[in-house]
């Protein structure tokens, strides 16, 4: 996993399965939180009990425990309500004005159609500013002799 810095994602939203890239600070985060639970194979074992006990968990966390984990943590930050899934849009939001592309974004989200990709990928001020300094760019490249017009 670390070698090829990719993950593979199994029965993921959709229930497909796909192969993603693997960023070196999550996978040091994912190192920082498995040292604290030491489970012998899973990275994210149910969080039933005392801290002793994590890791000797026979379960997975379920969805109701990363829903909980995830509003703990935005109280903590004080930031506005947002659920997991809107982690998702804001991943495809940013992806874009990174300037990958929709298609890209699509694979990465396990989108079937492109059309469901463009619904989380939002046009922001930023995309909005790119895409005027790409239209400059492209026309600039013109060589267009202003006193024939």
């Amino acid at each position: 996993m670390r070698k090829r810095r990719r993950v593979h994602i199994r029965r993921g939203k959709g229930h497909k399965d796909r192969m993603l890239p693997f960023p070196e600070l999550t996978y040091h985060a994912l190192r920082a939180l498995w040292r604290k639970h030491r489970h012998p194979y899973l990275l994210f074992p149910s969080t039933q009990g005392k801290l002793e006990t994590v890791c000797q968990a026979t379960n997975h966390m379920d969805r109701g425990s990363t829903q909980v984990a995830m509003k703990v943590l935005v109280k903590e930050c004080g930031i506005k309500k947002i659920s997991i899934h809107s982690l998702r849009h804001s991943f495809a939001t940013h992806l874009l004005e990174r300037g990958l592309s929709l298609r890209h974004i699509q694979g990465l989200l396990g989108h079937s159609s492109p059309t469901t990709t463009a619904r989380y990928a939002h046009l922001t001020e930023v995309t909005e500013q790119d895409s005027l300094t790409a239209i400059d760019n492209l026309i600039n490249c013109l060589h267009i002799n202003l006193r024939r017009l």
